[in-house]
């Protein structure tokens, strides 16, 4: 992502290649939140109208500003688990020692093709919690940025469960697969208080 502009990556994203693919769709999304949150509070910040709320707004910002960098850090590490686990099916299996060789490889790829988006959604359920500090304590007159942040970051966790949960049954070992999916559920509920953050929003924007 870092090697390339928006609107090439997003060409890359479009193309047939398989990766860019959707986790790393989710971890853009999570990246949107985190700079989103950044930009409330760096609007508030500084207004002597908030005076009161600056160190807390300032902790919301570093927070944001390391999630972000960790979410965009995750896009080219989807992109690249995914490819790897693509380079397993490749692995020769002529053999019966080549046969379990290939198969061991693949239930580690795909292992760590489930744990990128799983960190991804993690980066977006912290961003929902960060969003969900700022109303009230931030700059009123982007109430509304506060909400796509939420809304942005609870697609980055639906997304990236989706990218998880496509893995999962790819994972032979049950205890693996089990413990992959108590973690996601620990951060899916953060998209349903990111859309509550949205109503909530939204129906003080309309009053």
């Amino acid at each position: 992502m870092n090697e390339h502009t928006l609107p090439q990556w997003l060409d890359d994203l479009g193309s047939a290649a398989p990766a860019p693919g959707g986790g790393a769709a989710a971890a853009l999304n999570a990246a949107a939140g985190a700079a989103l949150v950044e930009m409330v509070a760096n609007l508030t910040v500084g207004k002597s109208a908030y005076a009161e709320h600056f160190a807390h707004v300032e902790r919301v910002l570093a927070e944001a500003t390391a999630l972000r960098n960790r979410a965009v850090a995750l896009i080219d590490a989807d992109a690249a688990a995914f490819t790897a686990l693509m380079a397993t099916y490749k692995l020769p299996k002529a053999t019966d020692p080549e046969k379990a060789a290939r198969t061991e490889e693949i239930q580690r790829a795909t292992v760590a093709a489930a744990e990128v988006p799983l960190q991804i959604a993690a980066v977006g359920a912290a961003v929902i919690d960060l969003a969900a500090q700022l109303p009230g304590r931030s700059n009123t007159n982007v109430l509304s940025d506060v909400a796509v942040a939420a809304s942005s970051a609870a697609a980055a966790v639906e997304s990236a469960a989706i990218n998880v949960e496509i893995n999962l049954g790819g994972i032979k070992d049950k205890d693996v697969a089990g413990d992959l999916a108590k973690r996601l559920a620990e951060h899916e509920d953060a998209i349903g208080r990111g859309r509550e953050i949205v109503a909530q929003v939204r129906a003080e924007l309309t009053r």
